[in-house]
């Protein structure tokens, strides 16, 4: 039996659309309406993946659509398509070109297919990003403030910068409920928080940016959060291992946490102490206790329990 692969283009009126082995391709409007044909034609023959690029607001509707008729899914990296893309030399850029290159990288590559977010996480990442920035706009309202000498002024600012601190509040109140009305959630909260130097807001970052934390292995988990080392080496040239790629909004929350904890839990204080010893730079041995923190929360997920002093 022929098995499909697909490649969607998402635009904010349009979804263009390129199956493979067949090279058929067809044009919907990025609508309700447009979704329900899409998925008919989908639902004709059957489909190994459906690939297409995260497009802000635009791919969500579509996401969400495809997920619900249980069809699968690959979400590609951009950066990955356009690397793909190069590979194969193909410089053309079109909605048309890049429906037919996701089809083929899905066809070449076999991604892995991942289920797709809960409708709760979906709202927690919604939820989660504005609170980012809100943190950025309180950040830059401090910085302006000290600049200014006008007395008017001044007081705008000290009004905006209450304004952030209750949005920031109901923001993080909004999230903090609906974690609470998930059982599921509300455990693995629970659980995270049990671990020194985890705070509430730090296991939201962990819980919402990375909900595959506890179905994952350690490396995979490191991996994806962009705190696995990545080695350089060609021949007898061997270069400097270093982080890149991941998830830049759960590296940032779990900065804190590690730097507390180089201090203040005995066991990882060791640890950092030692990296130390041995010439590592702060910052080295920060983002190794950072992974450390990472994969002790996917462990104590992945087997339901909370912390123990003997597990740290």
């Amino acid at each position: 039996m022929i098995e499909y692969n697909i490649g969607v283009d998402v635009s904010k009126d349009w979804l263009d659309v390129h199956r493979l082995p067949d090279g058929a391709t067809r044009r919907f409007p990025n609508t309700k309406a447009g979704l329900r044909a899409l998925i008919a034609w989908l639902l004709k023959q059957p489909v190994a993946r459906i690939a297409f690029e995260p497009t802000g607001p635009y791919h969500r509707a579509l996401e969400r659509a495809l997920a619900d008729a249980g069809l699968p899914l690959v979400k590609v990296n951009p950066r990955q398509a356009r690397r793909f893309a190069e590979a194969i030399g193909k410089l053309a850029k079109t909605d048309r070109a890049d429906a037919g290159l996701l089809a083929k990288m899905a066809a070449l590559l076999k991604p892995d297919l991942r289920p797709v977010v809960s409708a709760t996480i979906a709202m927690l990442k919604e939820l989660h990003l504005a609170r980012t920035a809100l943190i950025k706009d309180r950040t830059a309202a401090k910085n302006r403030q000290k600049a200014l000498t006008v007395p008017l002024l001044k007081r705008q600012a000290a009004q905006r910068l209450r304004h952030i601190e209750a949005q920031l509040a109901a923001v993080e109140k909004a999230i903090e409920e609906l974690i609470l009305e998930d059982q599921n959630l509300a455990g693995r909260l629970a659980i995270l928080v049990s671990i020194p130097g985890i705070s509430k807001l730090t296991a939201f970052a962990l819980l919402i940016e990375m909900p595959e934390l506890g179905t994952l292995t350690g490396k995979q988990a490191a991996s994806l959060a962009g705190l696995a080392p990545v080695t350089r080496q060609s021949g007898g040239w061997s270069g400097r291992a270093f982080i890149r790629g991941g998830r830049a909004n759960l590296r940032n929350a779990l900065y804190m946490p590690a730097l507390v904890a180089a201090r203040f839990n005995p066991d990882l204080k060791t640890t950092y102490d030692k990296l130390l010893a041995a010439g590592k730079p702060a910052k080295v041995a920060l983002t190794a206790l950072m992974r450390r923190l990472l994969v002790l929360a996917n462990a104590l997920l992945r087997d339901g329990r909370k912390w123990a002093p003997a597990m740290a």
